[in-house]
């Protein structure tokens, strides 16, 4: 009995589409990923008989992937002694002579998020203080938030399906068209 072109396209194309999904999920969730964000900045006068301007900002550092991010550092180019990490872990400052400085997280691992807040006195801006922030797998990717609703498990669940059945269709023709060149 032999097998048909056709039959075999229909079948092996959910096949090879399941399997480079793994591949490719297997290739860009096995490693670190460090985002970084501004939390908030703001400006504060406490009122009295010499009211003083307070300003505070916080840099959120999350590591997103699925393996931990090693020598997680965020650079300042000026590195205000004021400052807060929550929740508490383990980190060291190091300082230049000019004022500038890093602060070094060990390890962060997955899905673990950090808030490092700064307090500190004008003329300092928070946009004159921290500079990048980089882990030994790679510079973090800095991101401008902005609060939306997460869809649902269901619609993503859908989403997913609707991918897996797209990448079919093209494995599908992908294997007819080799096929017919054959």
């Amino acid at each position: 009995m032999e097998l048909e072109p056709e039959i075999f396209a229909k079948i092996a194309a959910p096949i090879l589409s399941g399997v480079l999904g793994v591949i490719i999920k297997h290739y860009l969730e096995a490693r670190s990923k460090i985002i970084s964000f501004i939390g908030h900045a703001s400006s504060f006068t406490v009122q009295g008989e010499h009211p003083v301007v307070i300003h505070t900002h916080a840099v959120v550092v999350r590591n997103a992937g699925r393996k931990a991010a090693t020598n997680v550092r965020l650079s300042h180019a000026i590195l205000p002694s004021n400052l807060t990490v929550y929740p508490p872990v383990m980190y060291t400052i190091e300082r230049n002579p000019e004022g500038a400085g890093e602060i070094v997280f060990p390890s962060l691992v997955p899905k673990e998020q950090v808030t490092i807040s700064y307090l500190y006195f004008p003329p300092l801006l928070w946009s004159q203080i921290n500079v990048n922030a980089k882990s030994d797998e790679g510079f973090a990717k800095i991101i401008s938030v902005i609060p939306i609703p997460q869809p649902s498990k269901f619609v993503n669940y859908c989403l997913w399906l609707l991918i897996f059945v797209g990448v079919s269709f093209l494995m599908y023709w992908l294997i007819q068209f080799v096929i017919s060149i054959v």
